[in-house]
């Protein structure tokens, strides 16, 4: 486990749209662009293997403007293809607020962060003491239904509180900025609740009726 100590003041960043990354939670990804290539061989030869995982934040005249709060994943999976690409897994360690971005000779961008305000990140895994399991699988069931999707209900059901709302927020099919409001949730329990709040949204059909009970 990292110490805030440990934490890097400056990180790689890879602005990915709809790539969400948890802390504690891992993501695969598949590296193939000859920048980020190179962002992995350079984060490989640091101690922590950090790299940052962003959601772009576009708006007029600013296409490359990024959302300020990302997370950070440590490469703890990594395999080359015959032809050179990259197949790794990050594991995530912490959210971070970005304070600026970094000028200098990489291909990739670099930011300067804060890693305050996210202690928990790096603690123990987070329990949801309000959580209605039950009720919440039941809703989970109807969206899964409603969009064809086919799942293992046995391992949802005997992952644990984190592993289960983690998961499904990182791997539906939201909107990136969806996907943003989940990771700027303070705590499991207000994730769930955001989490909650989008599958009915996406079962009314993206209207605003009253919520589905």
């Amino acid at each position: 486990m990292m110490h805030p100590a440990d934490l890097p003041d400056t990180v790689p960043v890879f602005p990915l749209p709809g790539a969400l990354l948890l802390p504690r939670s891992r993501l695969p990804l598949h590296i193939f662009e000859p920048r980020y290539l190179q962002m992995l061989d350079d984060a490989l030869k640091t101690k922590e293997r950090l790299i940052g995982m962003v959601q772009p934040n576009p708006c007029p005249g600013d296409g490359a403007r990024l959302h300020r709060i990302g997370c950070a994943g440590r490469v703890t999976q990594f395999s080359e293809t015959e032809d050179g690409r990259y197949l790794i897994t990050l594991t995530g360690v912490s959210r971070f607020r970005i304070q600026s971005e970094v000028e200098g000779f990489t291909p990739y961008r670099r930011c300067a962060v804060t890693w305050e305000g996210f202690d928990r990140d790096l603690g123990q895994g987070e329990a949801d003491a309000g959580f209605d399991r039950s009720a919440f699988l039941r809703l989970l069931e109807r969206y899964f239904s409603a969009r064809a999707l086919s799942t293992d209900w046995e391992t949802l059901n005997e992952a644990d509180d984190e592993l289960l709302v983690n998961s499904l927020s990182m791997l539906l099919d939201f909107d990136p900025e969806d996907k943003q409001a989940l990771l700027e949730a303070p705590c499991l329990r207000t994730r769930r609740e955001t989490l909650v709040t989008l599958i009915e949204f996406s079962l009314r059909g993206g209207s605003n009726e009253e919520q589905l009970q």
